[in-house]
Formats: structure tokens, C-alpha cells, sequence
């Protein structure tokens, strides 16, 4: 008896031990889950450091190429459908979720709530609910990167092509017209050219989607997609990395504010939103620079050691409304120097900076904003400009247009004359592009 009852014994120790040993586990999956999201939190209030006086006081705009990417994709493919993705929102619900962190499980869990958001499985509202910070990020995210994806008009080569046929044709049909079945005849083959090409959505590269609507311009084709543009013209050799934050000695010691794009003098820049021209001139560090602000006033981009003595486009001055796309200037190493125009710069490049902007108090000062713009240059990559030279000049010209509704917004809002540099002057460049292939060669020449 004395056996059975130790037997009996062992085996209820083993139990308690067993169940003791579950509840531990169990106790320490919690422990850990709450440390989890507190790591979460503590990492995510150590982004958004705080929120005074109802404006964001600092940004880390940590969102990676991949993220980007990922986003954007998602906005396009559903933009015109039941369940509309957008690619801030969405971006700031992934911030939200991993405290700022854009690495592959954050990608995960993008792609995940995306799949639920376009089958109409829940909603962004009721995705975000309980997230403390969402918020934040869905204005800061919007502050850096709302203003580069939306609707815009580009030009359409055929239509320009097509029209030329038929001005062609109608001119042949007025010069050889002999008899009333001739001219019947030539009439009908016009008619034919003019067909040609319609519906032709052109070349919409990786930018965006051709979409359907009811507005009507003539040549021009309408879109959804990326309508900011990458910085340099394309075909242009460069070289870049991520910079930001490196030390810089001239004058005092400080940080690296901007991006970096090594290349060659006289690669002409391209504005990368359309905006304001607010600053123009020499700067003691940045040399020959171009600022300018969006319309909406939050963001401020930063173009700097532009060229030596021709450093900006034709036209361009204080004032001056430019479209994304336009050329603004030209690539060169000035700067580091009290005295102007000097080529103190020991490396050829383009220094552009994004500064962030949600209260006047940020403009200028120790308050300002700047963000690391590596990722979001490589996703601007995505949308090029070409650009052909004038003959006999320095001067390079984009060779598509686009209508930016934000353009025409602010022009039929703003009192007084409008001033805009030489891509408005369409006749001058469509002379330009008569003459002159596109080309990228021998940019300083």
C-alpha cells in the first residue's frame, strides 16, 4: 500500500509540476506581449516626441523605398474602385502599428490590411480606432509626401502627331484641289488620319494609369499616378547614398540636411512638385540655390550648388509658378563661399533638401524640419522628365508637358500677375523640339 500511495504521490507532483510549468509560460507570453507593445509605444512616442500648441514639432520620416513602393501600388490599382486605398493613410497605419518601422514584417502587415481594405472587409476608420499615434503619422506622412500623387493631364505625342497629319493634309487638300469628287477624296483621307490614334493612351510608363472622365483637353491625356518627378533629367549619370545626416565642418560643425546626387556640370534639375519659386539667389553654403514651396506651404524644397554663371532656367525668378517636371536650373559646385558665383564646392552635385513645415515658427531657425529624402529619391525614379537642349544656347527644355489642377488652382486664386519660366511659352518650345532629337549629351556644352 505504502508503494501504490507514493506512486500516486509522484505522479500528482508530476502534474502540479506540469501545471506550474504551463502557467509560467502562459504568465510570460503575456509579460513579453505587453513589453512588446510598450517597446511599440515608448518607440513610437520617440518619433512623434511631442505635439504642442496643436502643430507637429518634429518628423523622422523613416518609410522606406520598399514601403513606398508597396503603397503607392495599392493607391493606383484601386483608385476609381469601390474600396479606394490611400497610400498616406495606409503608410501611416503601418507606422502606427510598428512605432515607425518599415522592415519586412512591417511590409507584412501593410499588405495584409491592404488585402482586407480593397475586398471591403474594414475600413481605414475602423482600422485605426485604437491607435494612439495614427494620427501623427497621417499628417506628418501627408505634410512629406501628399502632394506627389493625385490626377494631372499629360501630353500626348500622337495627338500631336495626328494633328500635324491633318493640318498637313488639309493644306495638300487646299493647294491640289481640282474637282468636287477630288476633293471628296481627299477629304475622306483626312478624315482617316484624324482617326488614327484615337484612344491611344500613350505611354504611361510606371507614373500612373490613363483614367476615364468627362473634362476634354485637347493632346493631352488624363491621369491618376506619381505626378512629382525625380530631380534630374532623365538619361543624366548620377550617383547617390543615403547622406543624411553626415557631418559638415564649413563654417561650424553641423549635420547633413539634404541628399546628395553626384554628376556632371549642367545636368539640368527638374522641379520635383509644383510650387512657388520663394527663394532665389546666392546662399554662403548652398551656393547658386532655388527654393520652393508647395501650394499647400508644407513643404519647402531645397536645390542647391547650381551652376556657375547660368545657373537657373530662362525666366525663373522669385514669384514664378513652376510645374513638377519643369527645369529650374542646372547642376554645379558652388557655394562655400561669403563672395558670390564661386565654385567652391569640391565635388559636382545636386544638394536637395525636404523641409517640413506645420507652423510659421518653422520656416527659419532652430525649429526647422528636414527630412531624409534617399528613399523618396529612389521612388521618384518611378517618373522622369527628358529634356532637349536649345540650339545655341545653355538652356534645356522639358519635352512633355503636363496640367497640374494645383497649378491651375493657385493661378485662378492668386491676385496679380502669375509669373512662370520658359516651359509656358509653348510655341518656343514646341520650335525647340522641331529642331533638336531628345538628347542627354554633353550637358555643359
Amino acid at each position: 500500500m505504502g508503494k501504490v500511495r507514493k506512486e500516486g504521490y509522484l505522479r500528482s507532483l508530476k502534474k502540479g509540476i506540469l501545471v506550474e510549468c504551463v502557467l509560467v509560460v502562459v504568465f510570460a507570453a503575456i509579460v513579453l506581449g505587453k513589453r512588446g507593445e510598450i517597446l511599440a509605444e515608448n518607440s513610437s512616442s520617440a518619433n512623434v516626441l511631442s505635439i504642442e500648441n496643436d502643430y507637429i514639432k518634429w518628423v523622422d520620416f523613416t518609410v522606406s523605398y520598399e514601403a513606398l513602393c508597396k503603397a503607392y501600388d495599392w493607391d493606383v490599382k484601386t483608385h476609381g474602385s469601390e474600396h479606394e486605398i490611400n497610400w498616406v493613410e495606409l503608410l501611416a497605419y503601418t507606422a502606427a502599428k510598428t512605432g515607425g518601422a518599415f522592415g519586412k514584417d512591417a511590409l507584412k502587415t501593410m499588405e495584409k490590411a491592404a488585402e482586407k481594405l480593397s475586398a471591403g472587409e474594414t475600413t481605414m476608420e475602423e482600422l485605426t480606432t485604437e491607435m494612439k499615434y495614427y494620427a501623427y503619422y497621417r499628417e506628418a506622412y501627408d505634410a512629406a509626401i501628399g502632394g506627389l500623387v493625385g490626377e494631372y493631364w499629360e501630353e500626348d505625342p500622337e495627338a500631336g502627331r495626328n494633328a500635324n497629319e491633318q493640318a498637313n493634309s488639309s493644306e495638300d487638300a487646299g493647294k491640289n484641289s481640282q474637282t468636287d469628287s477630288a476633293e471628296d477624296t481627299r477629304k475622306s483621307s483626312a478624315g482617316e488620319k484624324q482617326g488614327e490614334g484615337q484612344g491611344n493612351p500613350g505611354n504611361s510608363g510606371n507614373s500612373g494609369n490613363s483614367v476615364e472622365g468627362t473634362e476634354e483637353r485637347p493632346g493631352y491625356i488624363k491621369k491618376y499616378g506619381l505626378k512629382g518627378y525625380f530631380p534630374l533629367a532623365r538619361g543624366f549619370d548620377y550617383n547617390h547614398y543615403d547622406d543624411f545626416g553626415a557631418g559638415r565642418s564649413y563654417g561650424y560643425k553641423r549635420k547633413h540636411l539634404g541628399h546628395d546626387m553626384m554628376g556632371l556640370v549642367g545636368t539640368p534639375i527638374m522641379a520635383v512638385e509644383s510650387g512657388v519659386v520663394t527663394a532665389l539667389g546666392w546662399n554662403q553654403y548652398g551656393g547658386w540655390r532655388i527654393g520652393i514651396s508647395s501650394f499647400d506651404g508644407k513643404r519647402y524644397y531645397y536645390y542647391a550648388h547650381l551652376r556657375q554663371n547660368y545657373p537657373y532656367a530662362e525666366g525663373l525668378e522669385e514669384g514664378s509658378v513652376v510645374t513638377a517636371g519643369d527645369v529650374i536650373g542646372y547642376m554645379g559646385h558652388t557655394g562655400y563661399s561669403a563672395k558670390e558665383n564661386v565654385n567652391n564646392i569640391d565635388v559636382v552635385h545636386l544638394h536637395w533638401g525636404l523641409q517640413l513645415i506645420f507652423d510659421e515658427s518653422q520656416k527659419e531657425g532652430n525649429n526647422e524640419i528636414w527630412i531624409d529624402v534617399y528613399p523618396l529619391t529612389r521612388f521618384l525614379a518611378k517618373h522622369t522628365q527628358a529634356a532637349v537642349k536649345v540650339e545655341g544656347t545653355k538652356e534645356w527644355v522639358r519635352t512633355a508637358d503636363i496640367v497640374d489642377p494645383k497649378v491651375e488652382e493657385y493661378e485662378a486664386g492668386s491676385s496679380g500677375e502669375v509669373r512662370t519660366p520658359m516651359r509656358e511659352d509653348s510655341l518656343k518650345r514646341d520650335e525647340v523640339l522641331k529642331k533638336q532629337p531628345e538628347t542627354s549629351e554633353s550637358p555643359e556644352s
